[in-house]
């Protein structure tokens, strides 16, 4: 007769832990319920994670699963071992994924009074079952308690140091190794790529062709240095809170969080840090800057917390994010901020702004979907967001001509006739981006597409190149 095998859930069944991801809903759904949280928890953890699984409610089918350890699992069911999920998360959330997997025959979970960890699911455990009349999957240093009353123990996501510890107070029957998270991953966690958007803060040095002063160059690398730590605490605030959305969307179920790659635990720890060490860092470049950034982080907290949810407001808080970059740039390097550069700026990111939203919904219409989740656009939005967004693009090739007119250019530039190569250039790369879009071609990201697509990166040289002509003026 084959013993039952026991199997935890957060950490080792999914890669995540429940009452993390219940407070983070709890906080994202409704976050005046934040501030009971210390009174629930002041009464015990099991009163804790009863509140928050009755306020958050969450879909199983969503949620990232060890696949590997479901795998062999579903293999063991199917040899005729009895499976029992026991678990210190609330027992609403452990019957609702016992429910939606099908394998378990018993389920066993904290119940609002007394909270199944440790010590005490070893005790629940060795009642039920007897003394080494069970085996055990787990994946913390908690569980070393129960594989202690165990007959044979399965070590899951954990470290070699903590494997070791379990041979050696049971037979290990398997052991599923944790997944890497090496540079790779946490660069995809700190969205490394999109610390390019920041080089928007050069825009208006460049403008104003400040090349010689290297103190404004390295109050300019300290910014962008600083906007990029407090760009990347807002993307895993963004991630942490977005994981259910994430979790629904074709390319977004694979980032770390929403993957489960790396616990919603380290992101707790890590956005604060990046945001402390991006105030330290932004407080030697000066104040005025330190009033740019936080301006900028408060808007992020805002669009991610209700923004993003209101048609056309999202769009048109992207575009001000992208524009407030080239706002600080300019508070930098202690330059008045051109009329025509701002309008340039706030229509071409409004067009980028739509193209990403333009993305999403062709993504949504080949999936069958009618809504974006956590979004307000539906998939009948497209066409009238495409025209938008068109018409946005041109604009801001409408202001760059007339900027090309203006007494700055001919005061700026040797060969002002030869800036007039921009407008076609322009006019060239914002119709190319729109027509990607529209042949479904388009990453839901335009700066992630433009920096792979060859087009758009001859294009960007084009540009330059045309600056560099009408900047050092033409030999014949």
């Amino acid at each position: 007769m084959q013993h039952p095998l026991v199997v935890d859930l957060d950490g080792t069944l999914i890669l995540t832990d429940m009452l993390h991801e219940s407070a983070l809903r709890v906080l994202r759904l409704s976050p005046a319920q934040v501030l009971r949280m210390p009174f629930w928890l002041s009464r015990g953890k099991a009163v804790l994670k009863a509140r928050l699984a009755a306020v958050a409610d969450f879909d199983p089918g969503t949620t990232p699963y060890n696949q590997d350890l479901l795998a062999w699992l579903r293999a063991q069911r199917a040899g005729g071992r009895r499976l029992i999920l026991c678990t210190a998360s609330d027992r609403v959330i452990a019957d609702s994924i016992a429910s939606h997997l099908e394998i378990f025959d018993e389920v066993i979970a904290s119940d609002g009074v007394r909270n199944l960890a440790g010590e005490a699911k070893a005790d629940v455990l060795e009642r039920r079952f007897g003394r080494a009349g069970f085996d055990y999957a787990g994946n913390s240093g908690a569980d070393l308690a129960v594989w202690q009353r165990a007959r044979r123990g399965v070590v899951v996501n954990a470290s070699r140091d903590l494997a070791n510890k379990a041979g050696k107070i049971c037979d290990v029957e398997r052991v599923f190794p944790p997944k890497s998270r090496g540079l790779a991953v946490w660069s995809r966690v700190l969205r490394v790529h999109q610390w390019l958007k920041n080089l928007l803060l050069v825009m208006p040095a460049l403008a104003g062709h400040d090349f010689h002063d290297p103190g404004i160059w390295l109050s300019l690398a300290l910014a962008f240095l600083s906007f990029s730590l407090c760009a990347s605490a807002v993307y895993i605030a963004n991630d942490l809170l977005d994981l259910e959305s994430d979790r629904l969307h074709p390319r977004k179920k694979n980032r770390p969080f929403a993957a489960g790659l790396v616990p919603t635990s380290l992101g707790l720890v890590a956005g604060p840090v990046l945001l402390c060490a991006s105030l330290a860092i932004g407080s030697l470049v000066g104040g005025a800057f330190l009033g740019c950034l936080a301006f900028y982080f408060l808007l992020t907290c805002l669009y991610s917390w209700t923004l993003k949810k209101l048609v056309l407001v999202d769009c048109l808080t992207l575009a001000m994010l992208y524009t407030i970059r080239i706002i600080t740039g300019a508070v930098v390097v202690g330059h008045h901020l051109s009329f025509w550069l701002l309008a340039f700026s706030v229509f071409l990111f409004l067009s980028l702004a739509f193209v990403k939203r333009y993305a999403e919904l062709s993504v949504l219409v080949l999936s069958g979907n009618d809504r974006i989740h956590g979004r307000g656009y539906q998939a009948g939005d497209a066409p009238l967001i495409q025209t938008m967004g068109v018409a946005a693009g041109y604009s801001a090739v409408l202001v760059l001509a007339l900027y090309l007119n203006s007494e700055a250019v001919v005061t700026l530039y040797r060969a002002p006739q030869v800036i007039w190569g921009a407008v076609p250039v322009m006019l060239f790369w914002i119709s190319w981006m729109w027509m990607q879009a529209h042949r479904g071609r388009m990453h839901d990201d335009p700066l992630v597409f433009a920096v792979k697509d060859g087009a758009s990166l001859v294009t960007g040289l084009a540009f330059a190149s045309v600056l560099l002509a009408g900047t050092v003026g033409l030999p014949w």
